[in-house]
Parts: structure tokens; C-alpha cells; sequence
């Protein structure tokens, strides 16, 4: 048996992906990126880099990946006709850009197929009429510095963003804290771990609210003491 030669990093555009379970993604997107990155060992979050754009949107979505060269957004336009209702779509480039490739008119066109957001590496402009239109859109840059439509790139194939590899029909995550990924494989057990952080924090909330200390709820008294970290009367600590 033959393996299969791995697909080419630009020039192609894969059609039909499997991706997560809806329903699983929407759960996933209503427990927030935080908890989900923390209940899978904090794995999944694409970096501070990325800033949302608007306030106060949480969502989530199948990822379709697109590959751009830096200054251009043929494969955009590409993408568009590869989504499907429940997906967000993520832009990253073959090396760093901050150029607006994303704008209004995009939004437009992906809102009408159902597409929940964007995440891109590069900029985006429109702001104005993105958040009037309620497109959410996590970018690392916003620019008006226009494109051209010249190179080729690649759609629907794995790409790489924050350190972490976003593959098509993955679960993608976004919200004022920022864009996680979590791979369509672990996507069931992402639920499990997030439900259950989440109770542990609704316990912990119920305590601080009754007056417990973290110190004393986490057992970190020992490992101030393990550390070597002392309490000091203000008379012995010699501070003015």
C-alpha cells in the first residue's frame, strides 16, 4: 500500500472537508476559549496577536483554512465558495502581513452563506461596517492598505497559527479573550472537560462568594511554604 503524497502548500483548494459536529461546537463556543483552553491542558489558544474587533461577541465555528501570500487575497475570494452554514473562516499568509485583505464587502458575501466569523492573522478595514453588520472578526491588524488578486495559495489545507495547527473542519473558538482551536477529533471530549471545569468553577465561585480563601480552597499555603516564602510582621520586614 502506497502512502499518499502530502498535499502541496499552495495551488490547490480541497473541497468537502469533514468537519465537527455542530451542536458540539456550539456548546463548546458557549463554555468561552478560556475554560475550553484550560480543560484540554491549555493547548488550542492561537496567541494574543489575535484581537477581536468588536465587544462582547462569543462564537464558534468549522473551520475553513485559507493560505494567502502577504498583499493578497485571491484565495479569499476562493474560500467564499467553500463555506457552509456554521463555518469561520481562517486567513493566515506565507509569512508576516498587516494589509487590510478583509473588508465589508467579504463579510457581505459570507454572512449570506451562514459563515459565524473571521480570524486572520493579517488586517482588516471596515470596521465600521462590520460591527454595524455584527460580523465578527478576530484579526491581528486593522489597516486600510488594500490587496491585489495575483498569487496562488492554498484552501482547505492545514495551516499554522500562534504555534498551533489549524486543520479544516476543526472547532474554532472566539471571543473577547481571544481564538482557540480545538481539533474535530477531541472535539466530544472538549465538551466533557469543559462542563466539568466549568462546575469546579461554579463550586469555587459559591466558596469565594461565602468568604473562602484561593489560598486555602487550592492548597497554595504549601506551596508558598514549599517555595520558601514567608509571612513577616511589617516590624521585622524593615520597610519604612
Amino acid at each position: 500500500m502506497t502512502t499518499p503524497d502530502p498535499l502541496p502548500r499552495t495551488g490547490v483548494i480541497v473541497t468537502g472537508p469533514p468537519r465537527a459536529d455542530a451542536g458540539d461546537v456550539a456548546t463548546l463556543a458557549g463554555f468561552g476559549v478560556a475554560t475550553v483552553h484550560e480543560a484540554l491542558g491549555r493547548v488550542g489558544y492561537l496567541g494574543a496577536d489575535l484581537r477581536a474587533r468588536q465587544d462582547g461577541l462569543r462564537t464558534g465555528g468549522t473551520a475553513v483554512t485559507v493560505l494567502c501570500r502577504p498583499g493578497d487575497n485571491l484565495m479569499i475570494h476562493a474560500a467564499v465558495e467553500q463555506c457552509a452554514p456554521g463555518d469561520l473562516l481562517v486567513v493566515t499568509t506565507s509569512s508576516p502581513c498587516g494589509d487590510g485583505l478583509f473588508g465589508e464587502l467579504f463579510a457581505t458575501a459570507l454572512a449570506r452563506r451562514g459563515v459565524r466569523g473571521l480570524v486572520t492573522t493579517s488586517g482588516v478595514r471596515d470596521l465600521a461596517e462590520l460591527r454595524a453588520m455584527g460580523f465578527g472578526v478576530w484579526s491581528g491588524a486593522v489597516s486600510a492598505q488594500g490587496s491585489v488578486k495575483a498569487s496562488a495559495g492554498a484552501v482547505n489545507v492545514p495551516v499554522v497559527i500562534g504555534g498551533e495547527i489549524v486543520r479544516p473542519g476543526d472547532a474554532v473558538l472566539a471571543d473577547d479573550d481571544g481564538v482557540a482551536v480545538v481539533d474535530r477529533r477531541r472535539v466530544p471530549e472538549a465538551v466533557s472537560a469543559a462542563r466539568a471545569r466549568t462546575e469546579r468553577e461554579e463550586q469555587a465561585r459559591r466558596a469565594f462568594a461565602g468568604g473562602e480563601l484561593s489560598l486555602d480552597r487550592y492548597g497554595l499555603r504549601d506551596v508558598l511554604s514549599g517555595l520558601g516564602v514567608r509571612y513577616v510582621p511589617a516590624a521585622d520586614a524593615g520597610t519604612p
